[in-house]
């Protein structure tokens, strides 16, 4: 059992330096974040001032898809990389409710995630959290707390939201997506969230600040986005603005792209199914 009552601040924080996962909070209205994170949040609000709102769109993505691979693909085992600090709705939270047997595992390498997802934790049984980076996808997969977590020969959904911008082009995110799938069984899902780039101001007011305040927060054409897929098939409607994107459901009275809010063409989201 973890404890329940973490070190505050968790070992290994720089309050001085902002974090993905803290800024990220910020945005969402946390308290889980320091005077440098807010203030790298203003920067992100003055470049795309309704950032929060798209901070929040990304959070109905992840309910949106992991309600279709848990409630319609029957897909009982979830691997979260980069998963932040919690924020409702958790990824176990909604898989739970429709599947109490799920299992999740939580990955990330911020000190201050870990401290608090623990905590929360502290009396699941079927939801842990790994200490792990997504730029060394090989510890991911080989790590004992995961691997004693989830059975690989059964499918496996691994979700990689709002992750994919922090990892250079130099850094092959493409190879570190295709060593993560490589050994999961045959109908698991790949679930993304990105940043694109289709030459909109606000995509890439995005991108700039990211890049101002944290260091990295690549936007990237749409076409190398849908590359981060594999190849695999793609569950309807595919890659998509993620108001536009509803898995596995009709497309119904959905908005044209050209109709959206400039916030709301910051993010895709798409699922992939591994044949």
């Amino acid at each position: 059992m973890y404890d329940a009552a973490p070190e505050w601040p968790p070992s290994g924080i720089d309050p001085e330096v902002p974090s993905t996962a803290r800024v990220y909070d910020a945005l969402l209205g946390g308290k889980e974040n320091f005077k440098a994170d807010r203030e790298a949040a203003e920067v992100f609000t003055r470049a795309l001032p309704r950032i929060a709102d798209a901070a929040r769109l990304n959070r109905d993505a992840l309910a949106r898809g992991v309600r279709y691979m848990v409630g319609r693909a029957g897909i009982d085992q979830i691997i979260d990389i980069g998963c932040g600090l919690p924020a409702a709705p958790n990824t176990h939270e909604v898989a739970q409710e429709l599947d109490p047997r799920a299992r999740v595992v939580y990955v990330d390498n911020d000190p201050m995630v870990l401290s608090h997802g623990r905590a929360l934790l502290a009396d699941d049984r079927t939801t842990t959290v790994v200490t792990a980076d997504l730029r060394d996808p090989a510890a991911i997969l080989t790590n004992p707390d995961l691997r004693a977590h989830l059975d690989f020969d059964r499918p496996v959904a691994l979700m990689l939201l709002n992750t994919l911008m922090q990892i250079a082009d130099a850094e092959d995110p493409d190879a570190i997506i295709a060593t993560l799938m490589a050994p999961l069984a045959s109908g698991s899902h790949l679930f993304i969230t990105a940043w694109p780039d289709t030459g909109d101001p606000s995509q890439r007011a995005l991108s700039r600040a990211c890049l101002e305040t944290l260091g990295n927060g690549w936007a990237r054409p749409v076409e190398a986005i849908r590359g981060h897929f594999q190849g695999m098939p793609m569950v309807a409607p595919g890659l998509d603005f993620i108001p536009r994107w509803h898995p596995g459901e009709a497309d119904g009275n959905v908005p044209a792209a050209e109709d959206l809010e400039p916030f709301e063409r910051t993010h895709m989201a798409g699922i992939a199914v591994k044949p």
